[in-house]
């Protein structure tokens, strides 16, 4: 009689996404490290490409005028929390309360620890003579590139949580990528952020979005039992 063969270790619920938080920590501590100690390397390198980017942007109003709208109407802040509270609400009309309150709780969150590293480091913005635009509140981290990167990465994590098509699948993804790194870009054009400011936001989006799913998997869903919001094609 032959025994059966011992099962495979499964691993704790969340392990990969605590991994990858666990990634993402060292490059999120470094940089804030070397912002906080004014490591000359680094601003040397955010004011050359500042200045580069500014002159662009003063020699092409047409550009920046668009860099303008997708910043403060398509790409804000205030747009992406509306849209993570518009699934909220919708996963909670289906019953998935938990799975709603987490997503909208992990945005609350990551709001709150931009605002508080802004004022915990209190990083000056670029000064012009000529600005093209203007921003308030201090500039480590980028709020618009750190909410656009919870924001699209949780939303990309409930879509392949629930297997949507795979055509839903890429266009959603397309649309994060260019939405996460387009509002980075258009902050360091505008004049309104340094580079590693804008680094600082989308590494640290990532972070929050990781360790989310992390925690994610310790909660009431954590046994894995139909969600009431599932999405899989029938």
């Amino acid at each position: 009689m032959h025994s059966a063969p011992p099962a495979a270790p499964t691993r704790p619920p969340g392990s990969r996404a605590a991994l990858v938080a666990a990634l993402l920590c060292v490059p999120s501590a470094v940089l804030l490290l070397l912002v906080v100690l004014e490591w000359r390397p680094l601003i040397g390198l955010d004011e050359d490409i500042a200045r580069t980017t500014h002159r662009w942007a003063v020699a092409d109003p047409d550009a920046t005028q668009a860099g303008r709208i997708l910043t403060d109407w398509v790409w804000d802040p205030w747009t992406m929390r509306a849209l993570c509270a518009v699934v909220a609400g919708w996963l909670a009309v289906r019953g998935a309360w938990w799975l709603a309150l987490w997503l909208a709780g992990t945005c609350a969150v990551g709001s709150v620890v931009q605002q508080s590293l802004k004022a915990a480091v209190d990083r000056p913005r670029p000064v012009w003579p000529d600005p093209v635009d203007s921003a308030h509140y201090a500039a480590f981290p980028s709020g618009h590139a750190m909410t656009a990167a919870v924001v699209c990465g949780l939303l990309l994590w409930l879509l392949r949580r629930y297997a949507v098509r795979p055509a839903l699948w890429r266009t959603a993804l397309v649309l994060a990528v260019v939405s996460v790194a387009g509002v980075g870009l258009t902050r360091i054009w505008l004049g309104v952020h340094w580079p590693s400011d804008v680094l600082g936001g989308w590494l640290l989006g990532a972070l929050t979005v990781a360790l989310a799913i992390a925690a994610y998997a310790y909660g009431p869903d954590r046994r894995g039992t139909a969600d009431p919001a599932s999405m899989t094609p029938r």
